[in-house]
């Protein structure tokens, strides 16, 4: 079985990240999977760069720039939400390159920002090969936004797109969901990382009708993995008699991830609950970091950080990881903390109610809901048997996220999908 997987980046991003650990895993279960992209950062022999000479990388970059360019121009050039749509407009025809050619199976992951048009995704299934489409977010079945908040216009036809600021039923959204048409009519068989994506993708147009699995992002239990919480804290110089309380994202302050309610869940909290509190984020921040003071607790900022070791050691020195945001696909941080053993409190709407059990190994809190935001905090914090606690985080993850669970559930998909051949 040869696999090839597409992703716009190796290495940038989130669904960069995830497609690259699955990879890996399937690798490691002796399959033969080589992933095809525009941007490649390392020497991995295993991924090919279509940016393989000056002039195709510059040809690349204007097509990027063109796809930003047609989407500034109808959101009357509003830079707000210029990234939080995609038209796939232009790209670069991949099928007659050679590693499609031999692929058995193609793996479509993130493909946006001039990697693929539709017009190229169009050809591909016109290959006769069985094609896989993960989703990492909700593009795939709306007209051109990656998340639509609460609207539901991608169950019909799209149009009057609040990204686009447009009150008319026939405008870029309307027009790109129709040239997504093809998909509803293909045998692309999509996999949705969580459940809540793939009742998404089932109520909409163009996926409804499609096979659509769930099958969740791999995490690399050779990194995260529980180590003793004494050691990390002097490591990382994190005072011993602090209860601390984590959260990081890849931008702290984005307000999708909803650094605005914890900050009023610790607002609830006493005074003297409070004294003995120290809050760390880590992640980027466009804003201004002075805006941290306002906390009502300890708070040390570490900025991004890259070593994906250090951040286990942060998930190991933690109490608490907090996951406020409006909504999570997934929740990679979440999996990454809890296979350090370290319990997370989210809200209860989206991708992270397949991984946190209530009161389990974990807190879901009601969506938005402030007071039991706080309520949940205080739950893992004040919990009599925390080993407990963590021991059965780490199960959870052992059991439902490492690279065997994972690969096994994607073989099983991929075979199914030949035999059908």
């Amino acid at each position: 079985m040869k696999l090839l997987f597409l992703n716009t980046s190796e290495c940038t991003g989130g669904a960069a990240v995830a497609a690259n650990r699955l990879m890996h895993a399937l690798q490691n279960a002796g399959i033969d999977v080589k992933m095809l992209v525009r941007d490649k950062t390392t020497n991995d022999p295993s991924v090919v760069s279509l940016n393989d000479s000056f002039v195709k990388r510059k040809i690349n970059f204007i097509r990027f720039v063109w796809e930003r360019l047609v989407i500034f121009i109808c959101n009357r050039f509003n830079r707000k939400d210029l990234f939080k749509v995609s038209i796939a407009n232009t790209g670069t025809d991949i099928s007659k390159h050679p590693l499609v050619q031999e692929a058995d199976i193609i793996h479509l992951h993130w493909i946006n920002q001039g990697f693929l048009s539709l017009e190229d995704i169009r050809k591909l299934t016109e290959l006769g090969k069985p094609i896989v489409w993960t989703m990492h977010d909700m593009w795939p079945c709306t007209g051109i936004c990656h998340h639509a908040w609460e609207c539901d216009r991608f169950m019909l036809s799209c149009g009057q797109c609040k990204f686009l600021n447009s009150k008319s039923d026939i405008d870029l959204s309307y027009s790109i969901l129709k040239e997504k048409g093809f998909i509803a009519k293909s045998d692309i068989h999509i996999v949705a990382v969580s459940s809540w994506l793939k009742s998404l993708a089932e109520k909409s147009s163009l996926a409804k009708n499609l096979n659509t699995s769930v099958i969740p992002n791999v995490i690399d239990t050779d990194i995260f993995y529980p180590t003793n919480k004494k050691d990390a804290r002097l490591s990382l110089s994190i005072p011993t008699n602090k209860r601390v309380i984590l959260m990081g994202a890849a931008r702290i302050d984005d307000p999708i991830k909803g650094l605005e309610f914890l900050q009023k869940a610790l607002d609830l909290f006493t005074n003297g609950y409070r004294e003995n509190i120290l809050l760390i984020l880590f992640g980027g921040m466009k804003g201004n970091i002075s805006s941290l003071s306002s906390f009502p607790v300890e708070v040390r900022y570490w900025g991004s950080i890259s070593d994906t070791s250090k951040i286990a050691q942060l998930y190991t020195a933690a109490d608490v990881t907090v996951c406020p945001s409006f909504y999570e696909t997934f929740g990679q941080t979440i999996t990454e903390a809890m296979a350090c053993g370290c319990p997370v409190v989210s809200f209860d709407n989206s991708g992270q109610t397949d991984i946190i059990d209530h009161k389990v190994n974990g807190y879901l809190a009601k969506y938005k809901d402030i007071e039991d935001l706080s309520l949940g905090i205080q739950w893992v914090l004040d919990n009599v048997d925390k080993q407990s606690l963590s021991n059965l985080c780490v199960k959870k993850v052992q059991e439902n996220y490492t690279e065997r669970v994972v690969a096994e559930k994607y073989l099983s998909l991929y075979n199914s999908l030949l035999e059908k051949k």
